[in-house]
């Protein structure tokens, strides 16, 4: 079989096989994993330099309670790629909520460049002591660069969340993005990455909902303006996305963190209809998500019931960005036990899972 045919098959039965890419012959499998290789090697060992780390306070000067948020992941949490602070999801995610929510916060990484999912586990082991309110994760795109079975992938992901509800952490998930826009992964891997990265994503999707947090789509790498610019949206390596990608990689996570913070508008109380907004099944709603960058799903209940004939439900939300908000520098480290205000409860609560209400 041709290296077409082999993408084709391969293709097909990470969009559509059920028990999935397992069940393929050991030889269409050693072409995905060949063509995996070669893909990590045009895109280059990661740089020695260590990436600018997020951790600390933001939002001098605003009201407290302090909001504590944990950050979890890959080099895209990270911001692998960037020599400022400022540009980094870390810095650009807790100056958003500092900004829009108008509270202090205090922001702290776990994450890790080159982890993959099975590391998650590691990093909430770490995260827990710190009592965060909010959970961030985005993981998921090495699995499918290092030819790990989704099943495994969203296992590690399920375990991870539901420890993280469990401790009432609120959480949201960045889902993997669509790999097949990434100009170093070359046919017949392009093909296969993108339907196994959709198939991912879709299958975190699930599995989060499942465990109670609530997923944001990224989609065909953090949106259509990917495939558009990526000279300017891309890092040097075509792989990792360059300051103004983590922008917009951010202005599509940080509507979602406010609402599971429970700092959503008023005006965003209930889906609207107008805007695509609705109630399905979590499998229908997660196959349109993947299709449609910055999708949110969460949790809800129809009746009553948080599950129907066909399965759980969920709120579909195309939740409006937020005004663009710079990237500052923390403020100058210290433990969030050694601030009074980060002790007490915030005076808001962290957003259930609507079927939990």
């Amino acid at each position: 079989m041709g290296k077409a045919g082999a993408a084709r098959k391969l293709a097909s039965a990470a969009a559509y096989g059920g028990g999935g890419l397992s069940v393929l012959g050991a030889g269409l499998f050693g072409v995905l994993t060949a063509e995996a290789k070669l893909a990590r090697r045009t895109i280059g060992e990661t740089s020695p330099d260590p990436v600018p780390d997020a951790t600390g306070w933001y939002g001098r000067g605003r009201p407290g309670p302090t909001l504590k948020v944990a950050l979890f992941g890959d080099s895209s949490a990270a911001g692998y790629g960037v020599d400022r602070v400022e540009e980094t999801p870390g810095s650009l995610l807790a100056s958003g909520i500092a900004e829009q929510g108008d509270r202090r916060v205090y922001l702290r990484e776990f994450c890790r460049v080159g982890a993959v999912t099975a590391e998650l586990g590691g990093q909430i082991d770490r995260a827990l002591p710190i009592e965060p309110h909010l959970a961030v994760i985005l993981i998921g795109a090495n699995d499918v660069t290092h030819v790990t079975m989704p099943s495994q992938s969203v296992r590690h992901l399920s375990e991870g969340v539901r420890r993280l509800h469990e401790a009432g952490v609120a959480v949201v998930v960045g889902t993997c993005p669509d790999l097949g826009t990434v100009k170093p992964i070359a046919p017949p891997l392009k093909q296969v990455a993108r339907a196994w990265s959709r198939r991912l994503a879709a299958a975190q999707t699930i599995a989060v909902i499942k465990e109670g947090g609530r997923t944001v789509s990224l989609g065909s790498i953090l949106g259509p303006e990917f495939a558009a610019a990526p000279a300017v949206l891309f890092g040097p390596d075509q792989f990792h996305p360059s300051a103004a990608g983590y922008e917009a990689l951010v202005r599509i996570l940080l509507p979602s963190a406010l609402a599971g913070l429970g700092l959503a508008p008023d005006d965003e109380a209930r889906p609207e209809l107008h805007r695509g907004e609705r109630v399905l099944p979590v499998t229908e709603a997660a196959i349109q998500a993947v299709r449609e960058p910055g999708t949110e799903l969460d949790g809800t209940d129809v009746g009553g019931a948080r599950a129907g004939v066909r399965g759980l439900w969920v709120e579909l939300r195309h939740r409006r960005r937020r005004p663009r908000t710079r990237g500052v520098a923390p403020e100058a480290e210290q433990g969030p036990e050694t601030d009074p205000a980060a002790a007490a409860e915030p005076d808001v609560e962290p957003a259930a899972s609507h079927a939990e209400k």
